[in-house]
């Protein structure tokens, strides 16, 4: 055990040296939690990974968002949903802009991978898992639209009537609908999206934890989350937990999912959610037709985003794009499905 214990720490410490407030975190602690976790569901072996895996929910969708973070609330019922375990990834991205493009598809970014690749990079085995960044809410949403087309199935972006496939058209972007009754790919709402963060086996867990935490420790919350305590930029998805070693490549899907089994819901990247930013309301769970920034949850590895809460809100521009920026795809379960 003892031998382990170095082990871990060996990998934990070069990450808290650099960390600007992890000094405040009592590192034996951190890492006998760090230990317990592995010691107790094993080093993972990596999954058959796949870029589009998603969770369904159909019941017990009933709930009150903003719950234990926000000075308001308001309940939420939604219909069956389902939302991708992993943040997009640049290998899904790219290779669907791409095909996209040639259908007439326009992206005013084209993105990279991680918060550290560079613009339009090419896909390589290397950097195909981390999530797509340098993206703004715009071109997300025009890209659901391509990937529902690719995938058969029906866009829920429109204008007018006309399917969005210019992000370059903010106007239209921004007066669109969401047709939420489609099949297709799409943002999740911020209720949604809490409702997943937050969802358990069971229950709910309380909003003012990280996605996943079961006891009020920031030690424990480290587990679950790549954040500005424990990261010092994007990791490959759904890899929150695993020991960092910076010469070693750690495959997707082999860290620590929250209690739905969705990974990277707190931490890593910031997410777009399709909400104009308001005040919650009883009668609008969809939030309000028209705004000024639009919602964004989850917080990320910068320092920018230091709350990561289930609960936590953001609200950006949505012609914004940062290197710590992404979202993950969602569509609604029809009830014949």
């Amino acid at each position: 055990m003892e031998s382990f214990k170095k082990r871990v720490m060996h990998f934990v410490a070069p990450i808290a040296a650099k960390a600007m407030f992890f000094k405040e975190v009592k590192m034996k602690k951190f890492c006998s939690i760090l230990c317990f976790s592995l010691l107790t569901f094993g080093l993972k072996a990596a999954p058959l990974f796949s870029h589009i895996s998603l969770v369904t929910f159909r019941s017990n969708l009933k709930y009150t968002i903003g719950e234990d973070t926000q000075a308001y609330t308001a309940q939420r019922k939604l219909q069956p949903f389902s939302i991708n375990k992993y943040e997009t990834t640049y290998g899904l991205w790219y290779q669907t802009r791409i095909a996209a493009e040639a259908r007439g598809y326009y992206f005013e970014n084209p993105g990279q991978p991680g918060s550290h690749g560079r613009r339009a990079e090419k896909l390589t085995d290397e950097n195909s898992c981390q999530p797509v960044t340098m993206i703004n809410w715009y071109d997300a949403i025009v890209w659901c639209n391509a990937l529902s087309e690719l995938k058969g199935r029906t866009p829920c972006y429109t204008y007018e009537g006309a399917v969005l496939r210019d992000s370059g058209d903010t106007a239209s972007c921004d007066l669109c609908e969401c047709n939420w009754n489609a099949d297709g790919y799409r943002l999740p709402s911020e209720a949604e999206w809490e409702y997943a963060a937050r969802r358990t086996k069971k229950s709910f867990q309380k909003g003012n934890l990280i996605s996943g935490q079961v006891e009020p420790s920031s030690e424990e919350g480290l587990l679950y989350a790549w954040i500005f305590e424990n990261a010092d930029s994007s990791k490959i998805v759904g890899t929150a937990g695993v020991p960092f070693n910076p010469d070693e490549v750690v495959k997707p899907a082999t860290g620590n999912a929250n209690g739905a089994g969705l990974y990277d819901m707190s931490g890593n990247l910031l997410e777009f959610c399709w909400d104009w930013f308001a005040d919650y309301a009883e009668d609008n769970p969809y939030g309000p037709s028209v705004g000024y920034e639009r919602v964004c949850r989850g917080g990320s590895w910068a320092p920018y985003t230091m709350f990561n809460y289930a609960g936590d809100r953001y609200s950006y521009n949505p012609n914004e794009k940062y290197n710590y920026f992404g979202f993950r795809i969602c569509c609604t379960v029809n009830a014949t499905e």
